[in-house]
């Protein structure tokens, strides 16, 4: 009988364990199957979203009291005459004193025509003692020669007296043509002389007396300069011998 009971309740043991099993079953599944719970909906909010923002320092001035003016204050003032507005005061710096400067003597015009001669100095040139070989020179020569040499000469004196800047000291009255000499007169169109290194052109006109063989009239033109480069060409040096060096 012993042995019959415990098998009993073993049994029922083995019977509320399997049926607690399967009631736990059943539930896990029940859960599985379940829908899931959604979160609830935020309710509307039917005021408008207001964004607080902090003042500026500045814009929390507080307003001045504007005061009532007292009795005395309100009435009106006399009028006060306008003061004279002050001269404007010159704020220009002073000009500064410009350095005294020489006036510069405008160039003479070069004459365009020939100028007639007033005075006559050949003779008074030979009849200096320094003048003693010239003189001589002459003597020596004749005719056409003589009188083109004679007419030099004055040629020269002429420019020195018009032109006291000018110092000549050679003359060649066949340098840039040929000097044409009929006579008892000798013109000149090519001819050039030299002043301090330097060569000029000029041209000229003499008349001699045909009786004491003296200048009688003479005209002249004075030209530019003759540009260095042109020299060899018209046998032109800057200097007595140079050519020979």
């Amino acid at each position: 009988m012993e042995l019959a009971a415990g098998k009993w309740d073993q049994g029922i043991r083995r019977g509320a364990a399997a049926s607690f099993a399967l009631h736990a079953v059943a539930i896990l599944l029940l859960l599985l199957l379940l829908p899931k719970a959604e979160p609830p909906l935020p309710l509307p909010d039917d005021g408008l979203s207001v964004e607080i923002v902090p003042q500026a320092v500045e814009s929390l001035k507080v307003p001045e009291t504007v005061r009532a003016p007292s009795p005395q204050q309100a009435k009106p003032e006399a009028a006060k005459p306008e003061a004279e507005p002050a001269a404007p005061v010159a704020n220009n710096p002073p000009a500064a004193a410009m350095p005294s400067v020489a006036p510069i003597a405008p160039p003479t015009p070069k004459p365009t025509e020939f100028v007639e001669a007033r005075q006559l100095f050949s003779d008074k040139v030979l009849a200096d003692p320094r003048s003693r070989r010239a003189r001589e020179a002459l003597h020596g020569l004749a005719g056409s020669e003589r009188n083109l040499q004679l007419c030099d000469l004055e040629a020269m004196e002429q420019v020195r007296r018009a032109q006291p800047a000018m110092a000549p000291d050679a003359l060649a009255p066949y340098a840039m043509a040929a000097e044409k000499v009929s006579g008892n007169s000798v013109e000149v169109k090519g001819g050039a002389f030299r002043s301090k290194r330097k060569w000029y052109n000029i041209q000229f006109k003499c008349e001699l007396d045909a009786g004491s063989g003296k200048i009688a009239s003479f005209a002249f033109l004075v030209g530019d300069a003759i540009p260095q480069g042109e020299w060899q060409e018209h046998n032109l040096v800057a200097e007595d011998g140079a050519a020979d060096q």
